[in-house]
């Protein structure tokens, strides 16, 4: 009799355990909800991107998987939400390189003037390719998770009373620009002075002269109605304004595989449309832009060449280290590759 009982006592613990295991191991039945900040308005191509990521994993994951989203910087100033990401407040955030530099140094290759192909699709390839992924995987260092890399478009430069055409021109000037040394670096480097300004208050500094101008894309030079307090407008194609989708790594990695499986698939989908939103936006906004503009003057080939003649010692002398000699090694292979 006592055996019987010693049966059914381990038989019922087998069938408990087997239970309990088999639900642990039912991956795909995960539930999260993910919270996911970005600064940019609700009527930005970012911002689609980022409805469309929520569209994918929702759909995807069959409503397990849920994304709160929020624009317009409701959950701090830019910094704050990296920040907030790195000690797990946020899930995931969408940050232009130039913020997320300060956390992980290896980023500020992004924001290196004049090394980037000046051609969008060109500049995606390199991005994508795996010295892309190499600038992505640094970000772990901070303890976080580097996702991919999402476009805001090329910056131009807004100037009040001077027009830009060579370096020259650029010097005694004092430009806005995000928090980030290497930003700084870039407008030393060309005889001028670059101050950081929060994004909320970039309007009111050009309009009462704090500053004398400023870089920013297209997109962000019409939403933000820039050009109006701008006399003069300079596509100069001296950089990109690329976003970084990255996460807190330890929440990241808690996550069963199908469910980073859902994350990697929608990324890849919500950046694609992103960048084909872009594409078909910033036209019709540069034009918006020309029509207002007192002065509006696109870089030649020559004009290009000339600054990158001038920028590229400082390539190196920023971005020194050992492992970003290779990184910038790798990339600069990359844009030979692409472009030859």
């Amino acid at each position: 009799m006592n055996h019987i009982k010693m049966f059914c006592v381990i038989f019922a613990g087998t069938v408990f355990l087997s239970a309990c295991g088999g639900k642990a191991e039912n991956n795909n039945e995960q539930e999260v909800t993910i919270t996911f900040s970005h600064n940019q308005s609700v009527a930005s191509t970012e911002h689609l991107g980022a409805e469309k990521f929520k569209e994918v994993i929702e759909e995807k994951s069959e409503g397990k998987v849920k994304v709160d989203l929020y624009p317009s910087s409701q959950l701090g100033a830019l910094r704050e939400q990296v920040e907030s990401a790195q000690i797990g407040e946020i899930d995931i955030t969408m940050q232009p390189a130039a913020v997320i530099t300060p956390f992980e140094e290896d980023v500020k290759i992004i924001d290196l003037p004049y090394l980037w192909p000046t051609e969008a699709e060109k500049m995606y390839q390199v991005l994508d390719s795996e010295a892309g992924q190499e600038i992505l995987n640094s970000v772990e260092d901070a303890g976080l998770k580097g996702l991919g890399f999402w476009p805001g478009g090329y910056k131009i430069m807004t100037t009040s009373n001077t027009l830009i055409k060579n370096p020259e021109d650029i010097e005694g000037l004092t430009m806005r620009i995000m928090e980030s040394p290497v930003l700084v670096d870039q407008f030393k480097h060309w005889g001028g002075n670059a101050i950081p300004v929060a994004y909320s208050e970039v309007y009111n500094a050009l309009q009462l002269g704090i500053v004398d101008g400023q870089e920013n894309p297209i997109q962000t030079v019409y939403m933000n109605k820039y050009y109006e307090v701008q006399n003069n407008i300079i596509e100069s194609y001296h950089g990109s304004m690329t976003y970084m989708l990255i996460a807190n790594q330890e929440w990241y990695e808690a996550l069963n595989p199908e469910t980073q499986e859902m994350i990697k698939h929608a990324e890849q989908e919500a950046r694609k449309a992103s960048r084909d939103a872009l594409a078909e936006v910033e036209d019709d906004y540069r034009q918006e832009i020309k029509n207002s503009a007192e002065n509006y003057y696109q870089f030649t080939d020559e004009d290009i060449a000339e600054f990158r003649s001038v920028t590229e010692p400082l390539w190196e002398e920023v971005y020194n280290t050992p492992k970003q000699q290779k990184i910038l090694n790798n990339v600069r292979a990359e844009i030979e590759k692409i472009e030859n």
